[in-house]
């Protein structure tokens, strides 16, 4: 079948909306209608060619309407609402454990392009093969793509807004409800409010954690985390946020630290200002270091840094979980998301990089009609 998706030719070229070729449905495959993808900053990495092969198709932050299964699909049927996560492969030992982030063949089934089957599902008119990305390229009216990918979802929620739950909200929020899991009372710092950044503080609030702080150098970004949850805001443009930090606890510092800036200077600081016994987790996509003194950074005081990707969490209920929080008021999403039309994807993406907009989220189905 003939889709319209934003291709990416070459390295660092813009999306181009054009017309492709898309694969029959095999016995494996679901079809689904994109509704609405959400733009997240590994998108732009990957344009700009941090892993993948091009032509390509990115995007894998979808979601939409089943339009239709292969005969091997039980999970979800034609007309369910779906939100579009990553693949894995539900085999391996990470997958049977419940951590299908850390799959063994993540970077194949997610970055190289092809199907899990080892397949080009997109092709251009004259035959050229397009790489698909995270099985799904959602910047696309349609996406076929397989049973681990999908979340089924009550159709009582806007799809617009789900997509994004997909990537960015559901890694802050995952890397605080399941992999810090902290104890109420317990106080955490996010460097950066940007989605993941604000998704975090909105999960840490959920678990009761005090004092929840989040640090930036956007005034208006700070005072939108304190709408959603922080218990102190601070602009480190204007100083220390470590010392601020260790000002607020007598020294101590705080038992979980998030970064969602990936930049070196900035993680350095959000290292520093962890607690004995405390956690650091660097959440960014970023190809910036930072140096760690093992012994006094790490060793002294039993200090952790924790690798999280994509929240570490199982998708088919951590964003259903997500979705009944923001039913009853607690997760808040919908207050920084913007919507454009597909055909301007670009604009999207450089007002999402250049902090204009929190989140981006580009309406491929014009026609779709929100629920009331």
């Amino acid at each position: 079948m003939k889709v319209k998706a934003a291709l990416v030719k070459e390295k660092g070229a813009p999306y181009e909306i054009t017309e492709l070729e898309l694969a029959e449905v095999g016995s494996k495959d679901v079809l689904v209608k994109v509704v609405a993808s959400g733009l997240c900053r590994s998108d732009y990495g990957e344009r700009n060619g941090n892993s993948i092969n091009f032509p390509n198709v990115l995007g894998h932050e979808g979601a939409g309407i089943v339009e239709r299964i292969g005969n091997a699909v039980t999970s979800v049927e034609p007309g369910d609402h779906v939100i579009l996560s990553y693949a894995y492969c539900g085999e391996c030992k990470h997958c049977a454990e419940g951590h299908p982030s850390s799959c063994e063949k993540w970077f194949t089934v997610n970055n190289l392009g092809k199907n899990p089957r080892g397949e080009f599902i997109l092709h251009t008119e004259d035959g050229t093969e397009v790489n698909n990305f995270f099985n799904q390229s959602s910047f696309s009216t349609y996406s076929l793509t397989e049973e681990s990918n999908v979340v089924k979802v009550d159709k009582d929620v806007d799809l617009r807004l789900l997509g994004p739950l997909g990537c960015g909200l559901g890694t802050g929020s995952g890397a605080v409800l399941s992999v810090l899991q902290p104890k109420v009372g317990e106080g955490i710092a996010v460097f950066g409010t940007g989605a993941v950044g604000f998704s975090a503080v909105m999960a840490a609030k959920i678990a009761g954690c005090y004092p929840i702080v989040a640090i930036d150098i956007n005034d208006q970004r700070l005072a939108k985390a304190k709408e959603l949850g922080a218990s102190h805001i601070f602009n480190s443009k204007e100083d220390d946020p470590e010392k601020f930090i260790k000002d607020l606890t007598d020294g101590r510092g705080l038992d979980y630290v998030i970064d969602s800036t990936g930049v070196g200077p900035v993680m350095t600081k959000a290292l520093h200002s962890v607690s004995n016994s405390g956690t650091f987790v660097p959440l960014a996509v970023t190809q910036k270091n930072f140096e760690v003194n093992t012994f006094f950074d790490l060793v002294f005081g039993n200090k952790k840094v924790r690798g999280v990707l994509i929240g570490d969490t199982i998708a088919k209920y951590h964003l259903p979980n997500l979705i009944e929080f923001y039913k009853r008021g607690e997760f808040p999403f919908d207050q920084f998301i913007k919507y454009y039309d597909f055909e301007n994807i670009n604009q999207a993406e450089a007002d999402s990089i250049s902090g204009e907009v929190i989140k981006a989220v580009v309406v491929m189905d014009k026609e779709y009609q929100p629920p009331k």
